[in-house]
Order: C-alpha cells, then sequence, then structure tokens
C-alpha cells in the first residue's frame, strides 16, 4: 500500500474517532437547550463562598437591577435550598471559582420582538483568581448566559460547596427562532397571580421568551377594563379577577426574566362572557356571541380594551384571535340581519368585515397583529401586511402563508398543544416549523412556535406538570440550531430527564418522561430515570 493510500486510512480513522468523541460528548452535556457551539474538559472549580459579579467594562450600566437581580437568581437557583458550608483550606486558590464578569455590549434594556439574545460564555479550568467570562450584546443575553452557568454549577453533598464541573467551558450560543412561546388561559379557569409568576420563573429555564396571555373567553372575563368597568363583571367571581396593576406586575416580572407578554383579546368569538356586563354586546339575549356586529358600541368596546392594553402590554403585537366563529347568531337575529343585508354581508363576508375593523383599531394603536389563522384560510388577501397568522389546525398552513408573504407562528394542535395530554414529549422534541418550507426568504418568515396550555381542565393545581416536561421538549426546537437538534428524540432523552429533574430542584412540578401530560411515576425511583 502507498504512502498516499495509507494517509487516506490514517485520516478517515481519525474523522471517525473524532465523530465518535463527539457524539459520546454531546451526551455527556447536561445543559438544555443545547447551544449553539460547546467545548469542555473534565477538571472540577468550587464555587467561591462570596461568589461575585463583575461588570467592567459593560456599557450597560444595570441602573435598573436587571442584571443584579439575575446573578441573585443564580446564586439562588444552584444553592437549591441546600446550606452551603464550603471550606477551602484543602484546595489551592486556582481551584476556586472567584465570581463572572459579565459584559453588556448595550446600554439599553429595552425589551421587544427581535432583540439580540446571543451570548458567549468561558469558564476557565484555572485561575487566580479565576473569574468565568460572560459577554452578550444585550443584558437579555446575559440573563441566558446566566441561566446555562447555573446548569454547570452542581452541589456537592461531601464538601457542601457548589462545584462546576467539566472545566474548561466555551460556549457561544444564540437562538434559532425570536419567538418562543407559551400560552396561559385565564378564562377557563383562574390562575391565581403567584401561579402565572411562578410559570414565567420556569419558562426562563428553558430560554423560551413569550407568555401569550389568552386572558378572556366565553366562560369568563377576569381582567379589569378601566374604560369599561363593568367588562369584569363577567368574572367567575369577586375575587378570581385581574387588576390593572396585577397585569402591569405580570408584564414587570416578565420582562426582568427576558419574557414579552403577548396579550389576547378573541373576537367576535369566544365573547360571550363580555356581556355580562354590557348586554348590549350580545346578537340578543338568547344568542350571545359573536359580538354584535351592527352595534357601533361592540367596536368602541374593542377600541377602548386595546387602548388599555397599550398602557400596560409594550409588546410589538396583539393577538386579536378570530378563530372558530360561528355566524349563526347575525344571520338569526332579525335586526342584525336586516343591517347584514342593507351592507351587502353574509355570514362570511361580515365575519371578514369584523376581522378587518379590529385590525385597524389595533393598528391605531400601534400594534402589530396576530390573529388565528381561520382567518387567513378565509380571507387571506385581504389582511393587514402587518399580520401574523398564528397556525394552530394542522400541518401545512405555515407553506401557504409565508408563501403569501405573511409572518407566521406554529402551534400546530397535532404536536404543540399541552391539553392534549396523549401527545408525548418525543412528539414535541420532533415537531419542525419549517416543514416543507424550503425558500430561505419564506423560512424567514416563520418567526417562532407556541407550545399552548389551554385551561379546560387546568388550573394552579396541575398546570406545571401539564406543561414540563413537554414544553422544554418544543424550546429547544425552537432555540437550538437546526443541524444539533438530534435527529431521533431517544438522543436526547438522558438531557432532558436531567432537565427535568433540574426543574423538581427549583420548585417547579415537572412530571416525568415517562408517558404524555401529567403523567406520575410509575414505580419507585431515582429522578433520572423516569
Amino acid at each position: 500500500m502507498g504512502k498516499l493510500g495509507l494517509r487516506s486510512i490514517l485520516f478517515a480513522v481519525v474523522v471517525q474517532i473524532l465523530v465518535i468523541s463527539a457524539a459520546a460528548n454531546i451526551k455527556n452535556l447536561k445543559i438544555w437547550p443545547m447551544p449553539l457551539s460547546v467545548s469542555y474538559g473534565h477538571r472540577t472549580l468550587q464555587l467561591s463562598n462570596d461568589f461575585v459579579l463583575k461588570t467592567e467594562g459593560s456599557k450597560y450600566t444595570d441602573a435598573s437591577g436587571i442584571l443584579k437581580e439575575g446573578f441573585s437568581r443564580l446564586l439562588d437557583v444552584v444553592k437549591v435550598a441546600h446550606v452551603v458550608d464550603a471550606n477551602f483550606s484543602y484546595v489551592g486558590p486556582s481551584s476556586v471559582l472567584k465570581g463572572i464578569h459579565v459584559v453588556v455590549l448595550s446600554p439599553s434594556d429595552e425589551l421587544q420582538y427581535g432583540v439580540d439574545e446571543s451570548y458567549n460564555l468561558t469558564i476557565p479550568a484555572h485561575g487566580n483568581p479565576a473569574y468565568a467570562h460572560l459577554t452578550a450584546k444585550t443584558v437579555y443575553g446575559a440573563l441566558h448566559g446566566l441561566q446555562t452557568f447555573s446548569q454547570v454549577c452542581h452541589f456537592n453533598f461531601t464538601t457542601r460547596t457548589i462545584e462546576v464541573h467539566q472545566v474548561p467551558w466555551t460556549i457561544v450560543d444564540r437562538p434559532r427562532f425570536s419567538y418562543r412561546g407559551l400560552l396561559i388561559d385565564t378564562s377557563r379557569h383562574y390562575l391565581p397571580l403567584p401561579v402565572i409568576l411562578k410559570v414565567i420563573d420556569s419558562m426562563a429555564y428553558a430560554k423560551l421568551n413569550v407568555l401569550h396571555w389568552h386572558i378572556v373567553d366565553t366562560q369568563s372575563f377576569p381582567f379589569e377594563i378601566p374604560s369599561y368597568p363593568k367588562l369584569w363583571n363577567g368574572a367567575y367571581s369577586s375575587s378570581e379577577r385581574y387588576t390593572v396593576a396585577d397585569a402591569a406586575e405580570i408584564v414587570r416580572y416578565a420582562g426582568r426574566r427576558g419574557i414579552n407578554v403577548l396579550a389576547e383579546l378573541d373576537v367576535p368569538g369566544h365573547a360571550q362572557s363580555w356581556g355580562t356586563g354590557y348586554p348590549s354586546l350580545w346578537p340578543s339575549k338568547d344568542c350571545q356571541q359573536p359580538l354584535d356586529i351592527s352595534n357601533d358600541f361592540t367596536f368602541k368596546v374593542i377600541d377602548g380594551i386595546l387602548s388599555d392594553f397599550s398602557k400596560i402590554f409594550k409588546y410589538r403585537f396583539v393577538h386579536l384571535g378570530g378563530d372558530e366563529v360561528d355566524t349563526s347568531c347575525w344571520t338569526l337575529t332579525p335586526r342584525i340581519r336586516k343591517w347584514l343585508k342593507q351592507h351587502r354581508l353574509n355570514g362570511t363576508t361580515a365575519y371578514e368585515y369584523f376581522v378587518l375593523r379590529a385590525q385597524k383599531i389595533a393598528l391605531s394603536h400601534g400594534y402589530q397583529i396576530i390573529n388565528w389563522e381561520e382567518t387567513f384560510n378565509n380571507f387571506g388577501n385581504k389582511l393587514s401586511p402587518k399580520t401574523i397568522v398564528h397556525n394552530w389546525l394542522g400541518g401545512g398552513v405555515a407553506q401557504q402563508v409565508t408563501a403569501a408573504g405573511l409572518r407566521c407562528i406554529v402551534s400546530n394542535q397535532d404536536k404543540w398543544y399541552l391539553d392534549h395530554i396523549d401527545t408525548t414529549w418525543q412528539d414535541f422534541y420532533s415537531n419542525e416549523p419549517l416543514t416543507n418550507i424550503t425558500n430561505p426568504e419564506q423560512q424567514r418568515l416563520v418567526i417562532g412556535g407556541e407550545v399552548c396550555m389551554w385551561g379546560e381542565h387546568i388550573d394552579g393545581s396541575n398546570i406545571e406538570t401539564t406543561i414540563w416536561p413537554r414544553a422544554a421538549a418544543a424550546a429547544e426546537r425552537l432555540w437550538t440550531a437546526y443541524d444539533k437538534l438530534a435527529k431521533n428524540p431517544s438522543q436526547v432523552t438522558r438531557r432532558l430527564a436531567h432537565f427535568r429533574c433540574l426543574l423538581n430542584q427549583r420548585g417547579v412540578a415537572s412530571g416525568p418522561l415517562t408517558g404524555g401530560g401529567r403523567a406520575a411515576p410509575e414505580e419507585p425511583g431515582s429522578c433520572y430515570q423516569q
């Protein structure tokens, strides 16, 4: 055999070894979601008892304290409520990590769609003193970096110290999609404020960044609207309500964790509860939804609600629903049928008229609009070009929406509806938002995806076990670069099980991986094996 042939064989063997080594390395990782690029070693450092935050060189002054709060939360979650009682007399100073040096390149902490969430994290193997280094374009990228740092820290029960395993670390990371959402529904069941805030905390652990708040629906209207104060007469009870201050606190709390709050006002259907306080919004006493299209008061109320929303919800988008609209009440109510005839409308064209008029009101308040996909399926060419179409009914819609030049959010119910408790985490992980979309320009119009926690059978008692760990599977799909995703979900089972146990340690009631939503452990055993 010639030298050239021998070299080729040796090269092939080396490449094969590197591939096997890389696969093994991935299996050894316990970070969720998987970063864009990771390298690590095999040494261990201890966190100093006075682990500190350094910000020298950062252009971000942190006047609002977002970074300091994030650092404080980091310390809380890595301790996982244990008493850290470290004695470093037996290790040299080069084995102690003194702190983390965070450099944020932008002075702004404005949180909006498309904010840069990238970060670079390095943790040395030694130093005197040794510091981790975290750089990010924005403070929100830095918060993600702190979340990743928290996942490489472990409490040592023997030494009573916090350790960083597998140093040195070099991590380069950024999200694949800018919109990574979770819907909660406070109309079907009221969710107390502390429950919502805890959901927000858990979202941050998985790097989800949009809380879609489906506030009102047929069953109840629990939200205070100062412009029309009788609307929340539609709440289940006087104690199952959200004040303006409550909503502002949800927005503030989420924002300080890098999470935007998307408010939804579903019109014209799903609105029966509105008429409890204002009966004239009903087509008739016996036929109570959709909202009365013939009454200008209907649109004045929508305008008032969106005006009040604009003072609270600063996210660029508002969700106007538009799904499951049965126009029978319009065509069967004599005075509305007469109005439709005068305006040369039938049930179908009246639905279009209502949605487009509501869109114009939202645009007048500076919002861009998200609508459920039925609006596109029925009159897509009439929608405002600022519309984002929210897919939920099934596959193939995102293809059609992007081909029409509109943006899309993917939430197809067969894979990403959390209330479908038979849907497994493997289904959540495998759901690809860009299925059959090959044109790069059209791919960019898919701004992300969302898992939906509809509330018909959900309240504060079971929401966490229904969300987690399946939402985490979707979170990796939305965060991690496509070529870094596992082609077979079984390849990430061990890593997701570790994240599920991490959630439990942090007080989040995540169910086991076995089964679907709200699963219970099948038998005694380790958290990591369930």
